[in-house]
């Protein structure tokens, strides 16, 4: 039995289970949780063991060949992918277990939460494009009742908003779905992407790619497709902030964008470089607006909101950069801005859960009263501000290196502009909250949330410090998986197996 279904089957196994143990203890729902997200990170570390020493490992669902039978696609960009979903997840399901504890329904969060790590697993690993929009539907309604969790008139409207602008990109990625089953007879990935060579610079070669990279910018919440973004993130309880803000856009999105592009449809900026050059519009465009647009906000998490839609921007930008280092950049950006944003909206649920509110004029005063959280919100602001050693500024340097090199000295200049921003607005955070004195009444955040916040500020440190190994070992590889192209095709018609 190969440990690839795993990835997506332990979550949905647990999603079952946990509504009957809930009723009976209602920890049980949290333990569960944990547990399953600690033993799907420990899955995603042997998973980068194996890509070290096989650069594909197909699983065929029935023992079917491909293309008859449905298949598990796993390379080194996958591995990498579910290794940072297994971690955002385990830090807010164990950040969750006292946030939570004022809800009702404890039971269904944790099922939700559970269907969500599922739908995102499967995203990543699918070699199949029907099943990559099933899994992106089940990751995307269990999100939209999540961000509704709280019930609240705020809550409900944002996850209607949510729906709508989710659901317009999930239908129109089905609508070119159905397209290519029609003109090529298969959904296989691999077996796409030989199919639309043949019919490479047609209409509709152009309008399915064009009807992909629409939904997909939906999902990513790049400008102008982002407005359901800024009441979605604020709404929904932190850990499912953290979650949505950490690695649900790049999953929905980013990822999914890089596959298609590269692996499927089989691009580089050589051959192609208006397509790239759209992406660096988009990336361009999302760092600027929403940077200047989190400036004038007052609300905690609103702000980290519109910052998320700057950062992964940059993501965007490193992709449509296109070369070597561009692309190091931009997955090696993935972590960075997943383990940073991801811990920034803990600590936002750490403000919230002592003190009652998001409104940064009500909030002064904490840094002495609420120590970790501080620091934790400071290393995490300083990762994505890109100040070395920490992972974020190799990060922004490998993409600033990358347009460099593609002669876009133009575009090296502007992102170390636009950088600032990051540093303006996220300093009115630190103002605000953690500088300003104050007499606010809170207590120090709970045990379980400070673990959760110190487990990923270790992770920025140990990783800006030790980014080489990263580069060889993890991301590399999972640059060099997009870089090879159509060579996708191959290796999954290939000879690897399941025998892990």
């Amino acid at each position: 039995m190969s440990f690839i279904p795993m990835f997506f089957a332990l979550p949905l196994i647990s999603a079952f289970l946990i509504p009957i143990l809930g009723k009976i203890y209602k920890p049980l729902a949290w333990l569960v949780s944990t547990v399953v997200s600690l033993v799907l990170f420990i899955l995603a570390l042997y998973g980068i063991a194996v890509t070290q020493q096989l650069p594909m490992i197909v699983y065929k669902m029935g023992n079917w060949p491909p293309p008859l039978g449905i298949v598990m696609a796993f390379d080194s960009f996958s591995a990498f992918m579910v290794l940072i979903i297994s971690i955002i997840v385990f830090t807010g399901s164990l950040f969750s277990f006292r946030y939570m504890s004022n809800y009702t329904g404890q039971w269904k969060f944790y099922t939700l939460f559970m269907l969500m790590t599922a739908g995102m697993m499967g995203i990543c690993i699918t070699g199949d494009l029907f099943n990559m929009f099933v899994f992106l539907e089940i990751a995307a309604i269990s999100s939209y009742a999540l961000v509704a969790f709280g019930v609240g008139a705020e809550e409900l409207e944002a996850s209607f908003k949510y729906i709508v602008m989710g659901e317009i990109g999930g239908l129109t990625f089905l609508l070119a779905i159905a397209f290519i089953y029609a003109k090529t007879s298969t959904l296989n990935l691999a077996d796409i992407s030989t199919s639309l060579q043949v019919i490479r610079h047609t209409t509709f070669f152009w309008m399915t790619l064009g009807m992909m990279l629409f939904a997909f910018s939906i999902k990513a919440a790049l400008v102008p497709f982002h407005s359901w973004l800024p009441d979605a993130y604020p709404a929904a309880p932190a850990p499912i902030s953290s979650l949505l803000a950490g690695i649900c856009t790049k999953v929905f999105g980013i990822y999914t964008t890089a596959r298609i592009v590269f692996n499927v449809f089989g691009l580089t900026r050589a051959n192609e470089p208006m397509v790239f050059n759209i992406l660096i519009g988009l990336g361009l465009l999302s760092i600027a607006f929403a940077g200047l647009t989190a400036l004038n906000q007052n609300d905690y998490k609103r702000l980290l909101a519109y910052s998320s839609i700057s950062q992964v921007g940059f993501i965007m930008l490193g992709f449509g950069i296109g070369n070597y280092y561009g692309v190091v950049g931009a997955i090696l950006y993935i972590l960075a801005h997943g383990l940073a944003k991801g811990l920034l909206f803990l600590t936002s649920g750490s403000v919230v859960h002592a003190t009652g509110t998001r409104d940064l004029q009500k909030l002064a005063g904490l840094g002495e009263r609420m120590p970790t959280t501080a620091w934790s919100f400071r290393i995490g602001a300083l990762s994505v501000i890109g100040l070395p050693p920490l992972v974020g500024f190799f990060a922004k340097l490998l993409i600033i290196m990358g347009a460099i090199k593609a002669g876009f000295i133009w575009l090296a200049i502007i992102a170390i502009v636009l950088s600032v921003l990051s540093l303006a607005y996220l300093l009115r955070i630190e103002n605000s909250v953690f500088m300003k004195k104050g007499k606010i009444d809170a207590k120090k955040a709970p045990f379980t949330m400070r673990i959760a916040m110190v487990f990923l500020v270790v992770l920025i440190v140990l990783l800006g410090i030790g980014f080489q190994p990263i580069i060889d070992f993890i991301v590399g590889p999972a640059a060099h998986a997009l870089l090879r192209g159509l060579e996708y095709s191959h290796l999954v018609f290939g000879s690897f197996t399941t025998n892990f």
